[in-house]
């Protein structure tokens, strides 16, 4: 009787814009193993299903704890982070492949600073010139506020609901749910809401709000449970108001 192994399904890239192919590996079973435990194990012993020795896979990870949304794929066709994702929960063979809509590195890792790029666009957060004295009436928030401001703070930038996102891509200059769910959050804190219209300004121009199928694939995916699409339609009011304040001003 054979021993219980893992089975990889992994599409791989040599390099940036190199043409892709599939590699099969098996690894020893491993009880409440993720997939980045499989990757790493993998890495020990590069060994494809053939016998052929390849040079290991790369990815990207840091936290391990579904924090810093680094190690995020597709894993059998959904997007989801590595770290998160467990064996035993699995379809096997288990399929990996790059988080689409992003440009690939290399194997499994890709370029992601579209998104960092859209935060900035939005100023996704918080100008403060000092420290506030807590003592001495600085900003306060409710606990209800807090507690709804917690949900979209969980963002990690993993670009799971922008690989989603029909609308989200190579083909249009879409800022992704990502970006417009931290519009919502910034403008909520107490100092945030100095730059409340130039948030609202940049998601009004093109690529913005507006752009916005209005699919609900990212809060379907989204790893945080993080009410995407609750802020997209309160970003529309937001933007709806501010361009009647404009108009009369």
């Amino acid at each position: 009787m054979s021993e219980p192994s893992i089975h990889l399904r992994i599409l791989r890239r040599d390099r940036p814009g190199a043409r892709p192919y599939w590699q099969e590996f098996r690894i020893p079973y491993k009880p409440n193993y993720n997939v980045l435990s499989a990757l790493m194990a993998l890495r020990e012993n590069p060994v494809t299903v053939e016998g052929e020795r390849v040079d290991p896979v790369a990815w990207e990870h840091n936290c391990m704890e579904e924090v810093c949304g680094a190690c995020a794929m597709l894993i059998n066709q959904r997007p989801q982070p590595a770290c998160s994702a467990l064996v035993d929960a699995l379809r096997q063979p288990i399929v990996l492949e790059p988080l689409p809509k992003f440009p690939v590195i290399r194997d499994l890792l890709v370029d992601r600073s579209r998104i960092f790029a859209g935060l900035k666009r939005v100023k996704a957060w918080i100008e403060i010139d000092g420290a506030w004295d807590i003592h001495q009436g600085g900003p306060r928030i409710s606990p209800q506020e807090w507690e709804e401001n917690y949900l979209y703070s969980r963002c990690m930038t993993c670009g799971c609901c922008m690989s989603a996102c029909p609308q989200y891509g190579p083909q249009s200059d879409f800022i992704g749910p990502a970006p417009l769910a931290q519009v919502r959050l910034m403008n909520a804190h107490p100092t945030g809401r100095y730059q409340r219209g130039e948030r609202l300004d940049a998601i009004m121009a093109e690529g913005g709000l507006s752009d916005c199928g209005n699919a609900q694939n990212c809060v379907a995916v989204c790893p945080k449970e993080i009410p995407l699409t609750t802020s997209i339609a309160r970003a529309g009011r937001a933007t709806t108001l501010h361009s009647i304040k404009k108009w009369f001003d």
